[in-house]
C-alpha cells in the first residue's frame, strides 16, 4: 500500500482551507517527492477553484490549466513533482465521487478532506487504479515535523 507523508500543519491547512472555502470545494496540489512506496509531501498549494458556474461549486472542482503548469514548473525547480491534489466533500465522506473518478489520473494521489456543517471531518487519501475501474485508498502518516 502506498503512503502518503505528511506534517501536521499541512493537514491542518487542508483543513482550515475546507472549512473556509465551505459550502463550496475547495482544491490544490501537492507537491514533493517518491521513493520505496511513499509519497512524501513537501509542501501544499491552496488554488482557486475556477469551476465556472457558481451554484455547482458545491459539488464541482477545477483547478485552471495554467496553474497546474505553474506548479508543475516550481516543483520541477525544486527538484520535486506534483504527487497529486487535494479537494473538499462539503457535507459527504471522503471517499471519490464518480465526477471524481471520470476527472482523474493513474498515478496520482487524490485527497478528500470532508467538510461537515463548516467543520472539517475526515480525510482520505486515494489513487486511481490503472484502468481508471476504481481506487485504491492510500494509508495517511502524519509526522510533528
Amino acid at each position: 500500500m502506498v503512503r502518503v507523508e505528511w506534517t501536521v500543519e499541512q493537514r491542518e491547512q487542508i483543513a482550515r482551507h475546507g472549512e473556509t472555502g465551505y459550502p463550496d470545494e475547495i482544491c490544490g496540489f501537492l507537491l514533493g517527492t517518491q521513493a520505496d512506496g511513499a509519497k512524501t509531501v513537501r509542501e501544499v498549494v491552496a488554488v482557486d477553484n475556477k469551476w465556472e458556474e457558481t451554484d455547482e461549486r458545491r459539488r464541482r472542482f477545477m483547478i485552471a490549466p495554467g496553474d497546474f503548469l505553474r506548479e508543475e514548473r516550481r516543483a520541477r525547480e525544486a527538484g520535486w513533482e506534483i504527487l497529486g491534489f487535494y479537494h473538499s466533500h462539503p457535507d459527504h465522506p471522503a471517499r471519490p465521487s464518480e465526477t471524481d473518478r471520470e476527472a482523474a489520473w493513474p498515478g496520482y494521489s487524490y485527497v478528500i478532506q470532508s467538510v461537515r456543517a463548516g467543520r472539517a471531518a475526515e480525510v482520505h487519501s486515494w489513487r486511481l487504479q490503472d484502468d481508471r475501474e476504481g481506487y485504491d485508498e492510500e494509508r495517511i502518516v502524519t509526522s510533528d515535523e
